[in-house]
């Protein structure tokens, strides 16, 4: 078997860690996965336990029932560690970028939570080429960070031509300003956070709004983001309605926020 393509991330997970992500997945995703003939998702470099991969399975099932995922991680010890774990509908494989599938499937969802941050900026862009290449012609590849218990997280969502959007999601109340989600920022964006970048400029509106917004916060946090996001609208190109963003989230198309 050739090596797999990639590193041994740190493998830190937590349960619930990736409920914001899946969430997301779950919604804006539901069409193809019901349409798809084979419903095959992928959790790549799930890491030191098998959390997010059993957590994904159970949240795309309320999607579609013969939704199957498959765990990969690029360490044997802990695609072992994880075999127990199976069950019907939920296998793990040892593997990198490459995304080994039996017959050469093409899986509908590559999530790749929290894997490229340890890898140099300059990486991503053949990163997300080779997963890209990997997904089925109706596919989605998402890619991401959070915190290690899930409260703040931004992700780039991306199809088989390559990216399409930015998603910021956060459990509101741990927020004082919407750029304390710069932290999380993926690695293609996240050394851009500064005078001259796209995300840059994002973020302090992001942050303008949501002080201009701040009379709607006697109605809850909840509030003052739904009007945050309206007024954001304005200037940006947003491309989710209230029924996200009532669950803390807001989507931006990916060629606005893109690396100068």
């Amino acid at each position: 078997m050739a090596r797999p393509i990639g590193a041994v991330t740190r493998g830190t997970t937590n349960p619930n860690r990736l409920r914001r992500m899946d969430r997301w997945i779950a919604a804006t995703h539901a069409a193809a996965l019901l349409r798809a003939d084979d419903p095959l998702a992928v959790d790549l470099g799930y890491g030191a336990a098998p959390w997010t991969a059993v957590e994904l399975l159970t949240r795309l099932h309320r999607v579609r029932r013969d939704v199957r995922v498959v765990g990969i991680e690029i360490d044997p010890e802990r695609v072992a560690a994880a075999r127990p774990y199976e069950r019907e509908g939920l296998t793990f494989a040892h593997g990198g970028f490459e995304v080994p599938l039996p017959g050469g499937r093409r899986p509908l969802l590559i999530r790749a939570a929290n894997v490229l941050r340890q890898y140099d900026e300059d990486q991503v862009a053949e990163v997300w080429g080779r997963l890209c290449a990997r997904l089925a012609p109706d596919g989605l590849l998402v890619e991401g960070t959070c915190d290690e218990i899930g409260r703040r997280h931004v992700w780039v969502a991306l199809g088989p031509a390559g990216p399409r959007s930015v998603t910021f999601a956060a459990r509101l109340a741990s927020l004082d300003t919407p750029s304390d989600l710069a932290e999380r920022l993926p690695k293609a964006l996240i050394h851009r956070n500064v005078p001259g970048e796209p995300v840059h400029a994002f973020l302090r509106d992001f942050d303008r709004a949501w002080a201009a917004a701040a009379p709607y916060g006697a109605l809850g946090a909840r509030q003052r983001w739904i009007r945050t996001a309206h007024a954001l609208a304005a200037d940006w190109p947003v491309l989710d309605d209230a029924r996200r963003w009532r669950q803390g989230e807001l989507t931006v198309r990916w060629e606005a926020l893109a690396p100068a």
